[in-house]
């Protein structure tokens, strides 16, 4: 189970942070990240964390702003994001999986300018 929780209305260059609370995984095995969708815009990958070899991603778009961190003991990773912008503006849905993807419902986050 994928739940994601911390989305809102935040003005620009404000902060966010998002939660991903990953239920009934083994964490090390997976890769666990975000993605993200504005309306009438294609789904685009945000961050994640490959939690088999450590290795962490970021789109160019949200590079030294947003920053993903992961608590295993608490099957949860975050996403902190900072000095967001209108074009951040979109459903985040977190996914975890390996062989097999799992999405979570979603959570709004909008900013204001």
């Amino acid at each position: 189970q994928i739940q994601e929780s911390g989305g809102g209305l935040v003005q620009a260059g404000g902060s966010r942070r998002l939660s991903c609370e990953a239920s009934g995984f083994i964490f090390d095995d997976v890769s666990i990240g975000w993605f993200r969708q504005a309306p009438g815009k294609k789904r685009e990958g945000v961050s994640c964390i490959n939690n088999r070899d450590g290795s962490i991603y970021y789109a160019d778009s949200v590079k030294g702003r947003f920053t993903i961190s992961s608590d295993d003991a608490k099957n949860t990773v975050y996403l902190q994001m900072n000095s967001l912008k209108p074009e951040d503006t979109a459903v985040y849905f977190c996914y975890a999986g390996a062989s097999t993807t799992y999405w979570g419902q979603g959570t709004q986050v909008t900013v204001s300018s």
